[in-house]
């Protein structure tokens, strides 16, 4: 069997969209389409039905879905054997192959542009795929296989279905490797902005000193990120706990949308500094001087059970580097 008719299987039960698997495969819409006929015809049943907005597994191909990537991980397994032969051989076996990696839209946006590009310039045979997920839909693409990795900005290990004491279950092992800051802004002219001015970025006042408190905060317009965002909903929580407060709280899928609408003046918002950096630096985004607001950890969650390849080993040991603040990957190959 031709295993590339996998991986587009594979691909394809993953974007749920013939455009999407074709850009991702690098190939054209109807090849997708080729060979997705030919593995049916090959295993005599129908694998997806072909919807008008998109493609859905019919009941057979889920049921083959895990089957198909078994085969594709012996595969790599075969291919990463054999590589390491040919590099005892002094014939190179550079380290290469695909992963993929689930990570919200904030470090798929700020964090991970950096990480292709460095796995690009010292291990170009390695393809990182990034999948923009939230936690629910990175955890559960882990485990049907879908996924290599996932980065999840949350404050404990603790993933859904998991037992209590932070060690995730249904085969899953997650690994603190660093933290991203917090930051609250609204736009420069915002009341509150100016009781900030000429404060250090960072600093950890609960109100007093010209900065505000909870009960003052409760009383302004925020807009956040989604429902499920860990940082989000932790400071949700926050303003709804002031006695008699009824903080005007609107959600957003987008950061940018939330960032747009408290530079215009509409309101403040609490993102990691990372993603508003840039706007505080032109100015056109001001911190807010309040209560001290707790790192947000990134957790890297991966399939305990399941077998890595060299390069999602590589992966991995780059992303500890990157979001470490020592820089060293301690006990993980580069």
């Amino acid at each position: 069997m031709d295993t590339r008719l996998l991986r587009t299987f594979l691909t394809l039960a993953r974007t749920e969209n013939f455009t999407g698997a074709a850009a991702e495969l690098h190939l054209a819409q109807s090849t997708v389409t080729v060979q997705l006929r030919a593995l049916e015809r090959e295993l005599g049943v129908r694998l997806v039905d072909r919807l008008p907005r998109g493609a859905r597994l019919t009941s057979a191909g889920r049921r083959l879905l895990a089957e198909a990537e078994g085969v594709l991980e012996a595969e790599a397994r075969l291919r990463a054997v054999a590589a390491e032969a040919a590099g005892e051989g002094g014939q190179g076996g550079a380290v290469a192959g695909r992963v993929v990696l689930a990570a919200g839209e904030t470090l798929c946006s700020a964090r991970l542009p950096g990480v292709v590009a460095a796995l690009r310039r010292t291990h170009p045979g390695v393809e990182l795929h990034l999948y923009p997920a939230g936690t629910a839909a990175a955890v559960e693409g882990l485990r049907a296989g879908r996924l290599d990795l996932a980065l999840l900005l949350e404050e404990t290990a603790d993933l859904p279905g998991a037992p209590a004491g932070g060690a995730p279950g249904a085969g899953l092992a997650a690994e603190l490797i660093g933290h991203e800051p917090l930051a609250l802004v609204g736009a420069p002219d915002h009341p509150l902005a100016a009781a900030g001015r000429g404060r250090k970025a960072g600093a950890d006042e609960a109100g007093g000193a010209g900065g505000a408190g909870w009960a003052e905060l409760a009383a302004e317009d925020f807009f956040l990120h989604e429902q499920g965002c860990s940082y989000s909903d932790r400071l949700a929580r926050e303003l709804l706990a002031v006695p008699g407060a009824r903080p005007r709280l609107t959600r957003f899928g987008s950061i940018e949308a939330a960032r747009s609408c408290v530079a215009a003046g509409l309101g403040l918002t609490v993102l990691p500094r990372v993603c508003v950096a840039g706007a505080l630096r032109a100015g056109t985004l001001a911190e807010i001087a309040g209560p001290p607001l707790p790192d947000v950890p990134v957790q890297l969650v991966r399939h305990a059970r399941r077998w890595a390849s060299p390069a999602v080993r590589t992966v991995t040991a780059r992303l500890i580097r990157h979001f470490s603040p020592t820089g060293s990957p301690a006990g993980h190959p580069d």
